[in-house]
């Protein structure tokens, strides 16, 4: 649910935070007041364009900020954020906020880190659906539509089995793909690929071999000099008339009489001890290292080449010497896979052919039951427009499934233009499928507001009040099952009065039960039904004209939905109370 709405220099708001409560919120006001600036910051917020005229006079910059609760989310949000370098959400708490200004800066943020445009939209659609003049409707998109019907009558599971079907063979037309190729090409790449295997092969390399390889080579190219230090070493320490070992030596024989004069002298003479054998330790190891240096141009040589080499296949093949093995296993399998075209196409095309029967067996199931959930939809949805004032009208859904020789075209085979001769394996079936994830259908809502008149499609409704109206029968209808945790209505009352009023009311309230929803509304019955009232208005400080927006107490309440009636007589508190009761 949206929990703050906080809109800065936007029209005619300075500064407004706005909290908001789970449930049915209506927003009333005055014509004119502002109610529409909480539709614009809802759809800036939602990626849509952004409007530079929108910016408050006298400002350079304008932002809106959305805090979204998002523990009851059943879209896949965490790992959204994930793919998309986002922040994770913090306390189930999503944030997002847009910012533009004058000179045309347009930035957008998802939990405080930066994003673009496109990921905030496609985030949006998840979070609010809005139905107004000026709205991004979910519901007229037919793959939208064909998800509503699937999850109406539970048949997602059915669906994402057909989907799993069509990504295996998609990866079997990559595969078989690769291996339909011109003879010249087919010699380029075996060519190409035995050099390769056979390069990395004759390498015989080892991941970790590199850092070993650079270390003896510096050592060998170093060696004279190594040899030289360390000799010089080995005479300071034990080897020339002054050298370490030799001043020790002095050294012990003075601490050996300092002891005869004083007994409490022989730590220091422990001590002593302690320090001559450390510097005979480091004399033996310096020995010995100086023994392994091994001043050889053949095996500097050896070095160099070896390095030379994993420098060169780094550079054809992979950043490191594990992904240059990885690359050599890759070829090595393609390899493989091209000398024996003929021997996998068959195998490609016996499991394709295998898997166009299950898919078209699987979808044909898949499209039975949707025309069988169509008619309990249908019907669910004609009694909801009834009491929203359609008593007439007709509501229903249009299907089209795709035949057979539509997603598979007919079979035809192509030999390999190939010198030598073909096995009847090296046939290849050239086959065009066009099978979507969704089915073998595509729907259309569609809607006729009157007896007599046609039914068109939902997306060619010309009334937004129609639309609005249609679209709360489907919310109605769909609550239990659409994922989308916020509807916004605009306008949903144009042209309503009396008891369908009152049942628009009625929707709203039965909708909030699983969602939240906001209405604008200028009908106090439609309006009487929230669980929360704010009213909009339009008030004048310091010289220029500022909305505002207020949560209703029970007394402000009654005031405003007698302004609604009509004023502030007797007669109409006494049916503002009435509605509230």
């Amino acid at each position: 649910m949206l929990t703050t709405l906080r809109i800065k220099n936007l029209a005619l708001v300075a500064d407004l935070t706005l909290e908001l409560q789970p449930g049915y919120l209506a927003i009333t006001g005055e014509t004119g007041a502002g109610k529409s600036i909480i539709i614009g910051a809802l759809n800036l917020v939602l990626g849509e364009r952004a409007d530079r005229t929108l910016i408050r006079s006298g400002s350079d910059s304008c932002s809106v900020e959305a805090v979204f609760d998002v523990s009851k989310l059943r879209a896949p949000l965490k790992s959204f954020l994930d793919e998309n370098g986002l922040e994770p959400c913090e306390d189930n708490q999503l944030v997002v906020k847009r910012a533009f200004t004058s000179a045309g800066t347009n930035r957008q943020f998802i939990n405080g880190s930066p994003t673009t445009l496109g990921i905030l939209a496609s985030l949006g659609e998840w979070l609010v659906d809005m139905h107004g003049p000026h709205d991004h409707q979910s519901l007229l998109h037919a793959s939208r539509q064909l998800t509503i019907l699937d999850a109406f009558g539970n048949l997602q599971s059915r669906r994402e089995a057909f989907g799993e079907l069509v990504r295996r063979r998609g990866t079997l037309e990559a595969e078989k793909a690769s291996l339909i190729i011109d003879e010249k090409t087919y010699a380029q790449q075996l060519d190409l690929l035995r050099f390769q295997v056979n390069e990395i092969t004759a390498a015989q390399l080892k991941p970790d071999e590199e850092e070993q390889v650079q270390q003896d080579y510096q050592r060998s190219n170093n060696a004279a000099k190594l040899l030289e230090l360390s000799q010089a070493a080995l005479g300071l320490l034990s080897e020339d008339e002054s050298s370490l070992l030799t001043q020790a030596g002095l050294l012990g024989r003075t601490l050996q009489d300092l002891q005869r004069v004083d007994s409490g002298a022989k730590d220091l003479l422990a001590e002593h001890e302690q320090m001559v054998s450390v510097l005979r330790e480091l004399q033996t190891d310096l020995s010995h290292y100086a023994d392994k240096v091994d001043i050889d141009p053949a095996r500097l040589q050896e070095l160099e080449e070896r390095l030379n080499t994993i420098h060169s296949l780094k550079r054809k093949y992979g950043a490191s010497l594990a992904e240059v093995i990885e690359f050599g296993d890759q070829a090595r399998h393609k390899l493989q896979q091209l000398e024996q075209r003929d021997v996998e196409l068959s195998r490609i095309n016996n499991e394709l052919k295998k898997l166009d029967a299950e898919l078209w067996k699987v979808g044909q199931d898949l499209s039975a039951q949707r025309r069988k959930v169509i008619p309990q939809l249908s019907k669910a949805v004609i009694k909801q427009l009834k009491d929203l004032g359609f008593a007439q009208s007709h509501f229903d859904v249009n299907i089209t499934t795709a035949s057979k020789e539509s997603l598979i075209s007919d079979t035809r085979t192509e030999k390999a233009t190939s010198s030598r001769p073909s096995p009847p394996e090296a046939e290849r079936e050239k086959r065009v499928t066009h099978f979507s994830s969704a089915g073998l259908d595509t729907i259309e809502f569609q809607f006729a507001p009157n007896v007599g008149e046609p039914a068109r499609p939902l997306r060619a409704i010309a009334s937004s009040g129609e639309m609005a109206r249609v679209m709360l029968a489907l919310k109605t209808v769909l609550a239990q099952v659409d994922e989308i945790p916020v509807l916004v209505f605009d306008e949903v009352d144009a042209n309503v009065g009396g008891e369908t009023a009152n049942s628009v009311g009625e929707k709203m309230q039965q909708i909030a039960k699983q969602r939240q929803v906001l209405c604008i509304t200028h009908l106090a019955p439609v309006a009487a039904h929230a669980s929360a009232h704010y009213v909009v208005t339009k008030q004048v400080k310091e010289g220029r004209t500022i909305s505002d927006i207020t949560l209703l107490n029970k007394k402000d309440r009654i005031t405003e939905l007698a302004r609604m009636l009509g004023g502030q007589s007797d007669a109409a508190r006494k049916h503002a109370e009435a509605l509230l009761q």
